[in-house]
């Protein structure tokens, strides 16, 4: 059925100029495209979950039980004294709603390029201008670049992702403190994007304190459950309280709130899953090395980013035996014939190996 002009004319311009996020078909096909844990919850714990699940009140709106999550995700990830913890329904929430929070006249949002696209879509879709920096060629933060796109622009909000996405590497010290304290002084925010914590070498959360401008970003996607949507940011009590205002009421329902206290009663299980998973990135990293025409960066991550010499056609050639993995090479001239490999299973990780050698 055709849509009128009439009616088209009612949806924004720049809405209908824009690309919506493509989700892959996965049907059948080893999943290696999105950076979720490969593993299940083990067979006791799915009986237990359903039990828990299935005795909630879903006739009832969620209620202070959410607090409880609150509470245990500040204990989880060690939340500073004077902080205060905000959920959203993943982070891509939280990133509109700081973009909703921060819409004053002459707002931007910056972020370095190649990286999370959903920084530039949220600004885009609030009406922000969107500043993209460049990394350098080996994917490391450009400071100059930075520093100067945060003087001529005076951004409201700066992210930095902690490890990046897709390129999955951690960035130096001494830039991100230049570059933090440069948006400090002009006063704006920046956000540490840690969603990919649990399988990085570090975090950033011990050292936000010295930084009241400064919030701090994670999910529990990557923790394992990317299918239950449940992201949070902490903050000073003061800064929180204010973003908090915009969020939707019942943003986390009954179901989401159960299953993450759920989780991280369980903790344990989840933390030997990404214990596995970066050994199995480290195995995945030197076979990759060993590859004639594969090209892989280190990663802080669950995922790989290699370099092909065709990325479109290793691409549907690994699609061809069953393997989907992400094409990110249009994503960004820096990206150029780079695919992004979620690390998987071991089993997952050796077919994904036999198919890239055969495509190769």
């Amino acid at each position: 059925m055709t849509v009128s002009p009439q009616i088209m004319r009612r949806i924004r311009q720049d809405v209908q100029s824009m690309h919506a996020y493509a989700i892959q078909d996965s049907v059948g096909m080893v999943k290696l495209d999105a950076m979720e844990n490969p593993f299940r919850l083990p067979p006791a714990l799915q009986k237990a979950l359903g039990e828990r699940l299935g005795a909630l009140a879903l006739n009832r709106y969620p209620d202070g039980r959410v607090n409880d999550l609150r509470r245990a995700l500040a204990v989880h990830a060690g939340m500073p004294e004077g902080y205060d913890i905000m959920l959203g329904n993943g982070s891509d929430e939280l990133i509109s709603l700081l973009a909703l929070a921060c819409d004053v006249p002459g707002a931007s949002v910056l972020a370095p390029v190649p990286g999370f696209v959903m920084y530039a879509m949220s600004a885009q879709l609030q009406g922000l201008d969107f500043h993209g920096v460049p990394l350098t060629v080996d994917f490391e933060l450009d400071e100059a670049a930075m520093l100067d796109a945060i003087a001529a622009h005076k951004p409201s909000i700066v992210y930095l992702a902690y490890p990046n996405n897709p390129t999955g590497n951690l960035w130096n010290d001494e830039s991100i403190e230049k570059i933090i304290i440069a948006q400090g002084a002009q006063g704006g925010l920046v956000v540490m994007d840690e969603a990919y914590q649990p399988f990085a070498s570090q975090t950033y959360l011990n050292r936000m304190v010295k930084h009241a401008h400064v919030l701090l970003m994670r999910t529990l996607s990557k923790f394992g459950l990317a299918g239950v949507r449940l992201g949070y940011m902490m903050g000073p009590k003061a800064l929180i309280a204010e973003i908090d205002k915009v969020r939707p009421p019942y943003n986390i329902s009954v179901l989401n709130y159960e299953c993450g206290l759920f989780a991280l009663s369980h903790a344990d299980v989840f933390a030997d899953q990404a214990k596995a998973l970066r050994c199995q990135r480290d195995v995945l990293q030197r076979a990759l090395a060993a590859f004639p025409g594969a090209q892989p960066f280190p990663s802080e991550a669950n995922m790989i980013l290699v370099r092909v010499t065709d990325a479109a056609q290793t691409f549907d050639k690994l699609k061809a035996q069953g393997i989907l993995v992400k094409n990110v090479s249009k994503l960004h001239p820096l990206l150029n014939n780079c695919l992004r490999l979620t690390v998987g299973t071991e089993s997952e990780n050796n077919q994904l190996l036999l198919a890239l050698k055969d495509a190769l």
